[in-house]
């Protein structure tokens, strides 16, 4: 399992770092500003800010951590034969709750695509694509080739257009970076919307 580190002020409150504005997120919303009852798919730790802000909007919310998952490596989800390493993306999707497809308005993946291997990245967005409805987004974090450090870095909603963190982690993260180019590809369609932040990383929409 990965080292995961908990920071603490004088006074032993965790610390946070201050609210960020995001633009990804104001789009996104002010797309979705129609629909009364989005339903969410939260691919993190579900914090409970994340959760309040979600169902003060009135959105149906599905859970399931893939994020510590991925971290984990857990070796029920790697195969090796010789020198062959394969992710085995189909074991690790059935943590993913029952979800009806053509669905979700909104599907959270926060930092997921950088944590697994190239190879597992088309299986998980064939899956999550078959869960969201027509004009739902996949909402997701990518960092820069400059941003060595931070895979345990949790993130949630603060509100509906602002995002929150811990302190930048120094746990490294396990693989190259995804470009521009490759997400695009990636996803059905190439419909995606990337907004650049001060914080080495992009954030990212993909649109069904």
């Amino acid at each position: 399992m990965f080292p995961t580190t908990t920071f603490f002020d004088s006074h032993g409150s965790r610390r946070t770092t201050p609210a960020a504005p995001s633009r990804a997120l104001e789009w996104l919303w002010q797309n979705l500003r129609d629909v009364k009852r989005p339903h969410v798919l939260d691919c993190g730790p579900a914090h409970p800010t994340t959760i309040d802000v979600l169902l003060k909007r009135g959105s149906k919310l599905y859970v399931s951590d893939l994020i510590a998952l991925a971290r984990e490596s857990d070796p029920k989800y790697i195969r090796r034969l010789g020198k062959t390493t394969t992710f085995l993306i189909d074991a690790f999707l059935e943590n993913l709750p029952s979800i009806p497809p053509d669905s979700l308005s909104v599907i959270a993946c926060w930092h997921l695509l950088d944590l697994l291997p190239r190879e597992a990245i088309p299986g998980l967005l064939t899956r999550l694509w078959s869960y969201l409805r027509t004009g739902g987004v996949v909402f997701c974090l990518l960092r820069e080739p400059n941003l060595p450090n931070g895979a345990g870095t949790r993130w949630w909603l603060d509100s509906l257009m602002t995002l929150r963190s811990d302190p930048e982690s120094k746990l490294p993260f396990p693989y190259p970076v995804l470009t521009n180019r490759e997400i695009e590809h990636l996803v059905p369609g190439g419909n995606v919307k990337t907004f650049l932040t001060r914080s080495a990383r992009r954030e990212i929409v993909a649109i069904k």
